[in-house]
């Protein structure tokens, strides 16, 4: 009973933001309240169940708070202008190499596993650029979560520290047969890139009645000719731009986004002192500093409620152990002749279980029983681990279970439905292909 009523919980959710018929403060609050009460928990309990899920996300929420206004503060004061201006001219306004350039600088950008500190650093620089080009937003969050999930893979990242625990094995032997297919993953999601960079230029084509060649001079010319006076004359009217302060600005951004991929102070407090020390630097006088806090702060405020009701969520399905009862019945109602087969099956389906599991209950749950059936029957434990995490991992940043998914979504200004829409069909393929691939290469074994 505990599994049906998590279920419906859990697809009751899904389906709400999928459709859009919610906002998801309102669905992540009084879904899962309603589902705890009728599985028989009372006010107190689920009380409890929501402290111990908002202790999971609050270290995101002051992150996310205070990054919002930071990186807000930057463009004011025109730190990405130069970035964009000089990516565009590289590209010379060609959407498949800004397409291309977006998985290569995420996979840079996740070298420390974080999903929040990639999301950070990628969506403010690149989303102007997209913005430019008329590229969707929601095809430069596909990129970026497809390419922090390959190198997701890392031994300081999540899913193997989790899978390490549960088999008793150091993350770093589990990481090194899964480098040769990070390799070919990026490589491939290149190709996926290129594919969905001719598809956009189509796109776009249409919609602006115009011809794609045309739209890429006419962005090329913007930057390389003395003709576009009028982005000039915008810079130079621009009272919150602060050209000469570019290079502190620049030096200051660096400085913490060493200090978030070194990880030993926590990344909320990074962002404290980062924003403290370049609002006063941009903005001397203190009602402009207030001005710039005022107008961010919305944004910020409202992504950090709807993290906050996640946490309430996860804390509450988590506590009442549906999410744990979930997992287990998954693997005992399936049929006995396909259960030396299951960890193949189960990474076949990871990316639609990031729809309705969590990572702790898919890895700390779903896997240990998973290993233990299958091994019975000559597997290995290694490999059933890889088929669960390969055909899983790439579907992290299209979960509505994943904190970091929230903060991007609100640093584009997208919905978690239509992101949804938009990049399930490409993320599960390509987590397919890349089991296929791991399977010939022998990382995992029929």
């Amino acid at each position: 009973m505990l599994s049906i009523i998590g279920f419906a919980t859990i697809l009751t959710i899904v389906i709400l933001l999928l459709k859009g018929k919610i906002s998801p403060i309102i669905g992540l609050v009084l879904v899962p309240i309603i589902g705890a009460l009728i599985a028989g928990f009372g006010i107190t309990d689920i009380g409890g169940f929501f402290s111990e899920g908002i202790d999971k996300v609050i270290n995101v929420v002051i992150m996310f708070i205070f990054a919002i206004l930071f990186f807000g503060i930057m463009q004011d004061a025109g730190l990405f202008d130069p970035i964009i201006n000089k990516m565009i001219a590289i590209s010379r306004g060609n959407i498949i190499a800004v397409a291309v350039g977006t998985v290569l600088i995420a996979a840079i950008a996740h070298l420390d596993g974080s999903g929040a500190s990639t999301f950070l650093i990628t969506i403010p620089a690149l989303l102007p650029l997209y913005q430019r080009l008329k590229m969707s937003p929601y095809l430069l969050l596909l990129l970026v979560g497809t390419s922090a999930s390959i190198l997701n893979m890392l031994p300081w990242a999540g899913p193997l520290g989790r899978t390490a625990a549960v088999l008793g094995l150091d993350p770093t032997e589990l990481w090194r047969p899964l480098i040769p297919l990070q390799v070919i993953g990026l490589v491939l999601l290149v190709g996926m890139a290129i594919i969905l960079g001719l598809r956009e230029k189509r796109r776009i084509a249409q919609r602006s009645e115009i011809e794609s060649g045309y739209l890429e001079a006419a962005a090329a010319q913007a930057i390389t000719t003395d003709e576009n006076i009028d982005t000039k004359k915008q810079e130079k009217e621009n009272s919150l731009a602060r050209p000469k302060l570019l290079w502190i600005n620049l030096l200051l951004t660096l400085a913490l986004i060493g200090m978030l991929v070194w990880g030993i102070v926590p990344a909320g407090f990074v962002f404290m002192i980062a924003l403290s020390i370049a609002l006063p630097l941009n903005y001397p006088k203190v009602e402009d500093q207030m001005a710039r806090i005022k107008t961010h702060a919305p944004n910020a405020l409202l992504m950090a409620s709807i993290i906050l009701a996640a946490g309430s969520f996860l804390g509450i399905l988590g506590g009442t152990g549906m999410l744990d009862s979930l997992a287990t019945d998954l693997v005992k109602i399936l049929p006995a002749f396909i259960v030396p087969y299951l960890h193949l099956i189960i990474g076949v389906f990871g990316v639609p279980f990031e729809l309705i599991l969590n990572t702790d209950a898919y890895y700390f749950a779903l896997l240990p029983i998973v290993e233990q059936v299958v091994t019975g029957f000559g597997v290995e434990s290694t490999s059933a681990a890889y088929a669960m995490i390969i055909g899983n991992i790439i579907g992290t940043f299209v979960s509505p279970f994943s904190p970091a998914l929230w903060l991007a979504l609100g640093l584009a200004g997208l919905e978690m439905g239509k992101h949804i829409r938009y990049s399930l069909f490409w993320v599960w393929g390509f987590s397919l292909v890349l089991m296929a691939v791991a399977i010939l290469i022998g990382i995992i074994s029929l």
